[in-house]
């Protein structure tokens, strides 16, 4: 099943330490069902210094937050909303708005 939700859109964390935050999709990983967030769920992670990272130390980046625990922010109406799917009549599929019935792009 797909997740709906593509790089670039923008996404309303609704539950974890990061409720009520907004942010933009970096990374969508379909096999686990996560997504990575701008700025959201941020870890820090001890590395060591190597050939790709000469400079070792404490990074900060971000961590995938789980699908069910986001919504995706229609960009028409501005609210938190389930996505829609339909066909068009040349046969394309594409993704709606719940709330106001927008396409989304």
């Amino acid at each position: 099943m797909g997740l709906g939700i593509k790089k670039n859109d923008t996404v309303l964390v609704i539950r974890g330490d990061e409720k009520g935050k907004k942010g933009r999709v970096i990374a969508v990983q379909k096999e686990k069902d996560r997504l990575l967030i701008e700025s959201i769920n941020m870890i820090k992670k001890h590395m060591k210094p190597s050939k790709k990272q000469t400079q070792g130390g404490i990074i900060e980046k971000e961590a995938p937050v789980h699908r069910s625990n986001i919504m995706l922010i229609c960009s028409k109406c501005n609210k938190p909303t389930r996505i829609s799917h339909r066909m068009l009549e040349n046969g394309k599929k594409i993704r709606a708005c719940k709330k106001c019935g927008e396409v989304i792009e």
